[in-house]
């Protein structure tokens, strides 16, 4: 299994690139962990196997398996796997792909996260049957697939425009918007830089200038925890990711990831795993055609090669209900969403 044995301090600005299409980035990834970030694209995910509880700003939710998440751009977000792992398709559409015909797009901002909690279903339905044709193209590279990607991109988020309730922030709450979320991310890239040793938000409160209570209140609304609970957190998959290496011995592990002595080390894994640490490290192995990458030092994601992407994809479409329509270009669903909703006027 690769790993990324540096260990680098980052602050938490994911930076998206578009290696096949400008402005659009399609894949899949399976998530234990994923540290708040944000990013300036809009990023739509679609659950394929196991839940995930994710945090939007101040905002947690848990999300089921065939369900979309929205998360708009510069929107700090965290991700949380329930279970094991959680795979989800992931698509990133950079504001400038929308924003030459809707110019407010990089300032709507929607109601509902989930949109298959306030749309009917069949409209639902045709929004994953766009999704998951998008993806086929992107995979499979057919000639002129840039151009049926993009107009698919467009035409999810015009229906997503069309029938989930958003509002159009104004200039002023975009700006407060940005300033808060500079603040998380100066917070964040505070615990990256310390994790490793003794750690006070005194330090950090110091730094911004404001009093210690206030810094705690706002680690917790920013951060969704206790500004410890986080540390601890971090810490944790720290640790997980250097026992994923399988480079270092537990004693090196426990004390390279910041805990203060092997006992307290020990209890983590068994509160959050049920198992000790070296049970976590006997059960961990190599998947064949995945590659590992890690934002931070303290995300756990898998992501996958093409040629498995396309077997996920297959499995997706074939052997899971619901999804009959995935690789059709003009879903029936909406079609006949559209057709129903109609008839009550003729």
């Amino acid at each position: 299994m690769s790993h990324a044995q540096e260990v680098t301090t980052m602050r938490e600005v994911e930076v998206v690139e578009h290696p096949q299409i400008d402005g659009l980035h399609l894949f899949f990834d399976t998530v234990q962990y994923r540290t708040p970030h944000i990013h300036r694209e809009l990023e739509v995910i679609w659950l394929a196997e196991g839940a995930l509880d994710v945090r939007i700003e101040q905002t947690q939710l848990r999300v089921q398996p065939r369900e979309l998440v929205l998360f708009h751009p510069g929107q700090l977000h965290e991700f949380r796997a329930v279970g094991a792992g959680c795979t989800f398709l992931c698509a990133q559409i950079a504001p400038e792909l929308a924003e030459r015909p809707y110019p407010a797009f990089a300032r709507l901002r929607f109601d509902a996260p989930c949109p298959g909690r306030v749309l009917p279903a069949a409209r639902y339905q045709a929004l994953v049957d766009i999704l998951l044709a998008m993806m086929e193209s992107y995979l499979t590279r057919p000639e002129g697939y840039e151009l049926s990607c993009t107009g698919r991109a467009l035409l999810l988020l015009g229906r997503l425009v069309a029938g989930v309730p958003h509002q159009v922030l104004s200039g002023g709450e975009m700006a407060g918007q940005q300033r808060r979320n500079d603040r998380a991310l100066r917070l964040i890239r505070f615990v990256d830089e310390n994790y490793t040793h003794k750690i006070n938000l005194s330090d950090f409160a110091q730094a911004e200038g404001i009093s210690l209570g206030y810094a705690s209140h706002f680690a917790r609304e920013a951060l969704g925890q206790s500004f410890q609970d986080y540390v601890d957190t971090v810490r944790f998959h720290a640790a997980c990711q250097r026992i994923a290496a399988g480079k270092e011995r537990l004693v090196e592990v426990y004390a390279a990831s910041g805990f203060s002595d092997y006992r307290y080390f020990s209890r983590a894994f068994q509160k959050r795993f049920g198992l000790t640490p070296e049970e976590y490290r006997r059960a961990q192995r190599p998947v064949s055609g995945e590659t590992r990458i890690h934002h931070s030092v303290h995300s756990l994601e898998r992501f996958y090669s093409r040629e498995k992407s396309l077997a996920l994809l297959a499995e997706i479409c074939i052997g899971r209900p619901g999804t009959e329509n995935c690789t059709k270009a003009e879903p029936e669903s909406w079609q006949n969403a559209e057709k129903q909703k109609n008839s009550k006027f003729v």
